[in-house]
Formats: C-alpha cells, structure tokens, sequence
C-alpha cells in the first residue's frame, strides 16, 4: 500500500500532457473537417520542413479523408481549371521528347491538383489558418536552429531519427560553403522556406505584442506570462532574421522587405514606409551600377560591404560563362517555346536539351512560368499561373490588406514564394512545393 500511495497524484500528471496536446490539436477545427485528419494535417504542417516522408504520410490520411464526403470536386470552378491543364500535360507526354521523365514530372503537379481540392476542408475559416501557420512557424525552428549550428557550431550530419524515418543532411559550414543550408540540402532552398515562412513568424510577433499591450492596459494577471511569450516570438524573429541573412540569398533578402509592410497592414504604413525607403536608398546607392561616386562611395560607407557586394554581384560577371546565367537559360527556353509552344517538350527535357545546345548543364531555366511552357506548353503555363494570379488578386479584393494579422501574413506568404519562382525554382523541393499548395488552398477558402 505504502509502495503505491506516491503513484496516486503522479499518474494524472502524466496524462495530463498528452491530453492537453490533444486538446490543443481538436481546437479551432472547421465544422467540415474530420477531427482525426484534423490532428494529422496539423501535425503534417509542423513535420513538413523536417521529413518530407513524415509530413507526407499525415497529409495523405487528411488528403484522403477530406476528399469523403464533400460535392463532387467539379463543383468549383477552379477544380475544373485544373483539370484541363492536367489532361493537357497527359496528352503533351505521349509525345514528350523526355521520354519517361515526362510522366515522372507529372508527380510535381497532379498530386497537388487533388490537394488543392482535398485540402481545403482543413483552411476553410481564419482560425483554422492561423493554426496552420503557427504550425508551420514551429515547424521552422529545428531549420533556424541547424543551419546557425552548421555556421557557428560546425555541427553535421547525417542525423537519424525515428529509424532513419527522419534524416537531416546537415553539412558543416553551409551548402554551399559559407552559406546556411540548415536540414535543406541548399542553401537557396532554405532561403525559399525562411522566406514563406518569415510572414508568419512576423504575424506571431506582432499578434503577441498586441496582446501584451492590451494585457497591460488592462492591468491584467497574465501580463508578465504574455512578456514571455513576447520575448519568445521575438527571439525567434530574430533568429529568423539571422538566418535569412546568412543563406546569402538576394531574393530571401528582398521577401523580408515585401513581407512586412502587407504584415504589418495598413496603420502602420505612414511610419513604416518611409523607414524602409531610409534603409533601402543607401543600399540601392552602394549596390546599382552607374551611380555617381559622389553618391556611391558614402553609400558603400555605410553599408556593409557583405551586403552591397552581394546585391551588385558585377565582381563575378567576367568570371561568368554565359551558358552559366539566367539571361542565357531563358533565351534558350523561349526558343523551345516557340518550337513547341502547345504541348511542350515534356517535363525535365531543358535539363537533357540545354546541355546539348550550350555545353552547360542547368535542371530548369530558373523561371516557373517559363519551365512550365517548356515542359508543358503555353496553354498549361497560362492555366496553372492564371489560377495562382487570380487567387492572390481576389483575396486582395476580399479585403485581406485589413483582415486580422495572420490572414494578412497568409497573403503575404503566398505572395513571397509566387515572387520568389520569378528568378528559381524552389518548389522543385517536396517541402517547398506541399507548403506552397498549402497556402493557395488557403487563399481559395478565403471567403467575403
């Protein structure tokens, strides 16, 4: 008896745990949306920067079990979009000169076709969102926190966990060298990650802020446990800052500037704006090509050189062959485009014909719409980024500038990484690639 008596009050604490994460998980859950798939398209948002593999399989169960019971999927009419540009690709690779690598390809689209119908019951209403991207926010931390160990720490992998379920390929000192790559295999896909994700990690900010401020004009009990909190949420929007910087990407640079402002939202911008145009004048004096020294050479001064340099880049351009940039990738695909511009020439064919015409190996000509109309043809091109447009532009029009903080954030998001396929491709990455799905799903449930 006496052996037993301590186990009395010990027990319930540790149930209490798993039962408050579950209660945590069934919270803010559409009416529509099952309450286990639910739970798994949480948890798949949270793994998805980790474990492709991981986040796939609970994303399939929400997929699946959101795609029971619902109207039929041609219903909408951007379903219906979607199929027309999916049975063009079928029908492009029957005569695709990439062979098998051309239904291979298919994998990068279809599958999210069905996801962007399928998905949808678990983003219908703006605190489903919220939730989501909170998730995602967690899911980025074990990101920041690799890739500042690789670069401060030289911490390296592999990193099994889960019996290999999870691996992490973390080399030391960046990918490439010099650059955080963090659990990303490169470092411009990590900046893709930081960047759709810095949005939302700003929202947490800001929304946390916003509740201390009314915590302390309300003098209320929960106020010092809201500082905390507030610390939190800045402490990892530094750290996302940090890292962001340190992947050494232009376009990761420039999502930090676009994000906030449409954040931030409107009240903020008579401040705001003009304290950007503070900071961005002098780098865009130290960094552009022509400018007066008079003007460039204080400019230089005060910006740091890592930044300038960068942004210039005009230190490598003789060191550069021409089959190696992007004026030249895209020069060669417009012409593929024009040879076959209704059906295309198959997925991954720029990577077997560029080689062949220019000596220089290139996986994609580092635009989306272009590498679309290359392997799909112009009128699959127009479909899939007609629908991406017209998503971000009728949630603009829905009022999302002054919606709550993180449907703005949402937007933002999205915006991000559609600006961000201008100049690369990262969603040829899985992760990138379902997080990005993701928040097109979301911007279609916005509702008036």
């Amino acid at each position: 008896m006496s052996a037993a008596l301590p186990e009395g009050p010990i027990a319930p604490q540790r149930q209490a745990l798993p039962a408050r994460l579950l209660s945590l998980l069934d919270s803010a859950r559409p009416e529509p949306a099952n309450p286990l798939a639910w739970r798994c398209f949480q948890l798949g948002a949270f793994a998805l920067a980790s474990s492709a593999l991981v986040a796939g399989v609970l994303l399939f169960v929400a997929l699946v079990q959101g795609s029971r019971q619902r109207q039929p999927w041609w219903r909408d009419r951007a379903n219906g979009v979607l199929a027309i540009a999916a049975a063009l690709m079928l029908l492009g690779c029957l005569g695709a000169s990439s062979g098998p690598l051309a239904w291979v390809g298919l994998g990068n689209w279809l599958p999210f076709f069905w996801a962007f119908w399928g998905f949808q019951p678990y983003l219908l209403t703006p605190a489903a969102r919220r939730r989501v991207a909170l998730a995602l926010v967690a899911g980025t931390v074990p990101v920041i926190v690799t890739g500042l160990g690789q670069l401060w720490w030289g911490w390296s992998g592999p990193w099994q966990i889960l019996g290999g379920a999870i691996v992490w390929w973390i080399k030391p000192g960046g990918n490439p060298e010099g650059r955080l790559s963090g659990l990303f295999d490169y470092a411009n896909i990590t900046a893709a990650w930081l960047a759709l994700s810095w949005p939302l990690v700003l929202a947490a900010l800001l929304e946390r802020a916003r509740r201390w401020r009314q915590g302390l004009v309300g003098a209320s009990p929960l106020a010092p446990a809201g500082g905390t909190a507030l610390l939190l949420a800045l402490g990892l929007a530094v750290a996302q800052v940090a890292a962001l910087y340190l992947t050494d990407s232009r376009n990761a640079w420039g999502a930090l500037v676009l994000a906030a402002p449409i954040v931030a939202g409107p009240i903020s911008w008579p401040w705001l704006l003009p304290l950007l145009a503070l900071v961005l004048v002098p780098v865009a004096l130290a960094s552009l090509p022509g400018v007066p020294a008079l003007l460039q050479a204080p400019a230089r001064a005060l910006v740091p050189e890592a930044i300038w340099a960068r942004l210039n880049d005009m230190k490598f351009a003789g060191e550069r062959n021409l089959a190696s940039t992007r004026l030249s990738q895209w020069g060669v695909a417009l012409g593929l485009i024009a040879e076959r511009p209704w059906l295309g020439w198959g997925a991954a064919a720029f990577s077997v014909i560029y080689p062949l015409r220019t000596g220089q190996w290139h996986g994609h000509p580092h635009n989306v719409v272009i590498d679309l109309a290359v392997s799909h043809g112009l009128p699959v091109a127009a479909i899939v980024v007609g629908l991406v447009l017209w998503l971000l532009i009728r949630a603009a029009r829905l009022g999302i500038a002054r919606a709550p903080v993180f449907e703005r954030a949402w937007w933002a998001a999205a915006l991000v990484l559609v600006t961000l396929h201008a100049t690369d491709i990262p969603m040829y990455d899985s992760r990138i690639n379902i997080a990005g799905w993701i928040l097109l799903v979301g911007l279609r449930c916005v509702r008036p």
